[in-house]
Parts: structure tokens; sequence; C-alpha cells
């Protein structure tokens, strides 16, 4: 973005400010600060902040130089903000099949697979699947991911939409923190229901490559052995295959980074008794491998609550500073959050989509498969929200005014977690569905 249209969003972003009603505003916030560091991070410059890209590296310089200039401090163990990581890239190279004696086209077959190598022949060493007409082809893939080991699907062509849109995301590769749990997942469309006969072969491509979260902390006081998380993800798609375009990401989610940033810049001023932790996680839309790395350095049970902040630069349903937030029945965070806000006549509102299954599409999920109180707040609407992983998603498709009142709110509504006079209730671990072993 240029200095002309630099000016112009500051200029723009003031002025919505400067006409809300005082009495409605805590001003715990600067919005001069917000609007300067989202406007860097959702920039042409970044490039869309794809994840292994020298952009993305520029995004995590400057998160890092911020909370410097807020004062807070590497996680114990760190040398600097900066998490660096490894995460393991399986790129398929090769599949050839034949089933019953008759080739399957390259346009009909697709695999999920961390194996560098497979051979099929013999059917009764594999697991078979057949996924019918009217079976839900989604859930059925859901458990055998979470099941691991090797497997065959045989698909009916009433799912081959479907199917497409796992044969893409495959084609680019799977990438996984660990190689700890090896299988495959080969799948098929076709009518056929009978194996007599397979010969499967595939191959893949193993590199690693390094990734970068960015954390800092305020260390607490009578309760710094507690720890409140608020997290964000700073990493996007990048651009266009021709280069031309690029995926800004300015409400996913630079607008939940910018707000991890200037709470903490808040609370550094303020004070807190328990231990804050301000995370800006990598890899979340490849994966999660920055959040199921950086849960991994520190004991998920002294983790009190984690707010989650995934895309609040635009109005909820519920109003222009309204947010939602997930899985608000799996502990009573939310209602503990309500009471704080009551005197502002603010409300956190129940997950207003729970067909989308967000409560699973987040770093929140990670720390909530580990008993944390871990939820994503969120205002998008995303039934109707055109821009999502758009290239139209900048900073002028943002409701400036409305992001800042989310931030504000979540400032108030946070402070008895800062304090420590509110804790909430864990998340149960036998009611959060595990991740999956091979993709």
């Amino acid at each position: 973005m240029n200095n002309r249209m630099l000016n112009f969003v500051l200029a723009a972003g003031f002025t919505l400010l400067s006409v809300m009603p005082s009495s409605t505003m805590a001003n715990n916030i600067s919005a001069q600060q917000v609007i300067s560091d989202i406007t860097y991070l959702a920039s042409d410059k970044l490039k869309g902040r794809a994840n292994f890209s020298p952009e993305i590296d520029q995004a995590a310089n400057f998160i890092s130089e911020r909370f410097a200039q807020i004062g807070l401090k590497p996680l114990q163990g760190e040398g600097s903000f900066k998490q660096t990581f490894t995460v393991t890239n399986i790129l398929p190279t090769s599949l050839n099949a034949i089933l019953n004696d008759a080739v399957i086209k390259e346009s009909e077959i697709t695999m999920a697979s961390t194996l560098a190598k497979l051979a099929w022949s013999d059917s009764k060493k594999i697991k078979t699947h057949i996924i019918a007409e009217q079976d839900n082809m989604r859930d059925v893939l859901r458990k055998i991911n979470s099941e691991g080991g090797q497997h065959l699907v045989l698909i009916n062509n009433a799912h081959a939409k479907m199917f497409a849109g796992y044969k893409g995301y495959f084609q680019r590769g799977i990438t996984k923190l660990s190689l700890d749990h090896q299988g495959a997942i080969v799948m098929i469309l076709t009518d056929e229901t009978n194996i007599t006969s397979i010969d499967i072969t595939a191959t893949t491509t193993i590199s690693e490559k390094s990734l970068t979260n960015v954390v800092g902390i305020l260390p607490g006081n009578d309760k710094k052995e507690e720890m409140v998380l608020y997290s964000s993800h700073y990493d996007h798609l990048g651009t266009t295959p021709d280069g031309k375009a690029v995926y800004n990401g300015a409400d996913d989610d630079a607008s939940g980074t910018t707000a991890v940033i200037n709470l903490a810049q808040y609370y550094a001023k303020k004070g807190n008794n328990r231990t804050l932790v301000f995370s800006a996680f990598t890899a979340e839309e490849i994966g999660g491998f920055g959040s199921q790395y950086f849960s991994k350095q520190l004991n998920p049970d002294d983790v009190v609550a984690m707010i989650n902040i995934e895309m609040i630069g635009k109005p909820s349903k519920f109003g222009a500073g309204t947010m939602w937030m997930t899985g608000m029945d799996r502990s009573n965070l939310g209602e503990l959050l309500n009471a704080s806000l009551k005197s502002q006549n603010v409300e956190i509102y129940k997950d207003p989509y729970p067909e989308q299954g967000l409560f699973y599409r987040s770093d929140n999920a990670t720390l909530a498969r580990l008993g944390v109180p871990a939820h994503s707040f969120s205002s998008t609407q995303l039934d109707k929200d055109q821009h999502y992983h758009q290239v139209t998603d900048d900073i002028n498709s943002l409701d400036l005014d409305s992001m800042y009142k989310v931030i504000e709110s979540l400032s108030i509504a946070t402070q008895g977690l800062v304090d420590g006079t509110i804790t909430p209730t864990r998340v149960d671990v036998n009611k959060v569905r595990g991740s999956g072993k091979i993709y």
C-alpha cells in the first residue's frame, strides 16, 4: 500500500473513531496504533504472508519489533521472540493404480500419504472402505484419518465434486509437524464395490522446512505460574499463481494479529497478576502447525484460558462492534466474560454457524484437545463474506470502527483473567475430536 493510501486509511479510521460516542468506549487501546499495525500487516509489501516465503519472515520481524517496543519478554527457554521449528513436507510424485484389471484414470485417483513409497498388490493386507452414494464422505474420511494406517477408499461417483476438492488439496502436498504416525489413504472415484485384484504404486518426495511463531510474555505477579494466552495466526495465502494479485488477508488474520499486539501494549502499561502470553502463530492456513509446536513448549495445565482472535475486521450478524465465540458450551469462559461486559451493555454471542465446525478450524483446537478453555473469538459472517480467502480481503474491505470496538471489548472482558479473579472450567478432552494422523 502506498503512502497516499495509508494516509487515506488513517484519516478515514480517525474520522470513524472520533465520532463514536465516548460513553461506549473504554479507550484502553490506541486507535492510531491499531490502524498503523493492520495497515502494514495487510499491505501488498508482505505479499499475502505465505508460509515459507521471505515476506512471512518480514511479518515475523515486524511483530517481534512491536513486542520489543512494548516491553514483552521471550518465552522461557527461547532466545528471542521467534520460536522457529521444522516441519516435514510430503509431496506426491507418482500414483498409479489398476483395479480389477482396469487402469484407473489420473483424474479418478488421489492420495494422502506420509510414506516415501507404497506398493499394494494384496487387498487383504490393507483396509478397504466403500463410500456409497448416501454416505457422508467427509465424516468417513475423517474417521479413517483419525485411525491412521493404510487404507484404500472406493468413492461413488455421486461424490465427484467433493472428490475433486480433496484431490486438489492432496496434490499440493501434506505438511506434518512430525512423522510419528505414518500411513496412506488412496482414494478412487468409482462405482465399483467389489475388489478382485489391485495393483497400486506410489512415491512421494519428503523434505523439511522451517516455520516461525512469534511469542512474547508479560510475567505475572501474584499468580505468575498461571498463564493467559492471547493468540492469532499471522500467515495467509500469498499471491495468485501468476504473482499479479495478493491475498492480503486483512481480516484473515491481520485483524486478529493486530488485536493481540495492541492488547499486549495495553496490559504492559496496566499490569497483570497472571502471566500473559501473546502469540502470533504461523501455519494455521496449512494445518495449524504453529499452535501444535507451541503447545509442546509449555505445560497446558498452566494455561488458564486461550483467547484466540480470528477475523474481527467486519461487523458480525449481531451488529457492528460485536463478536461471537466458538465452543461456548465446552467451558464457562463465555459466561464469565459476559459477566465482565454487562456494565458495558455488550455481549459475546454463541457461534452462529455450528454447521461450519469452526471450533476445530483454528488454533484454539490444539490447546482445547489438551484441556485448555481455548476458544476463538470472531465477528466474520461466513455465510455472507464474499472476501474470505479471496484477493479482495484487503484493508478496504474492513470496518475499522467495528474492529476497534471488538478489541476494546476484549480488553474489558478478559480483565478478570488477567488479574486472576476469574478462572474458567476446563474443556473435557474426551468430548473433543482428535486431529488427523495422515493429513
